[in-house]
């Protein structure tokens, strides 16, 4: 016959040694890495267009020049902003965050 050894007087939020562990708490999340990409635009070509494709070829994209690159987190638009330079290198300063509500929304 097996014993239950669990602890079943517990809230059910502590580790397994019954410490308890603030449910509130992400701190774990902290340190989970993120894909950041920001986005230029977009375009469709033919497979016959990127067979021609040489040095040089310029391709059209979906967003006029000035307006603002949309940046994602995990493939999810999470702001908008324009393009800086930051110590030689291609940076993004923010002009427009996606409200929480908002990211929130659009994950289904």
């Amino acid at each position: 016959m097996e014993t239950d050894t669990r602890n079943t007087t517990g809230t059910g939020n502590g580790d397994m040694n019954g410490d308890a562990v603030n449910p509130r708490s992400i701190d774990f999340l902290l340190d989970i890495p993120l894909n950041v990409s920001v986005e230029v635009g977009r375009s469709r070509i033919l497979v016959k267009e990127l067979l021609q494709m040489r040095e040089g070829y310029v391709i059209e994209l979906d967003k006029l020049a000035g307006e603002p690159l949309d940046l994602y987190v995990n493939s999810k638009l999470i702001a908008r902003g324009e393009a800086v330079l930051a110590n030689d290198k291609f940076g993004l300063r923010l002009t427009d965050v996606i409200s929480p509500a908002e990211r929130i929304e659009n994950l289904g």
